[in-house]
């Protein structure tokens, strides 16, 4: 079985999977990335208005094969304060 590698970024912190998963298929492995993004919006309580989140798919050959992003945008729509 095919064994791929899913390096994540957060906006603040990249982090480049050296274990990896064994999936049956390239499309096993794009669905795997998808499902990662919204896991990592949820995990991560925003600290900005914007941020994106990226998932970037390697084959064992080191290989970039797929990669998706998901962007967080925030914005007011009503004057408020901003505490510090």
């Amino acid at each position: 079985m095919p064994h791929y590698f899913f390096d994540t970024d957060d906006s603040l912190f990249c982090h480049e999977d050296d274990e990896g998963i064994e999936l049956p298929s390239l499309d096993a492995a794009r669905i795997e990335a998808l499902d990662a993004l919204p896991d990592m919006a949820r995990n991560k309580s925003p600290d900005r208005d914007r941020r994106t989140y990226s998932v970037r798919v390697r084959d064992e050959d080191g290989r970039v094969i797929y990669f998706a992003s998901l962007d967080l945008v925030g914005e007011w729509h009503v004057p408020h304060a901003i505490s510090l």
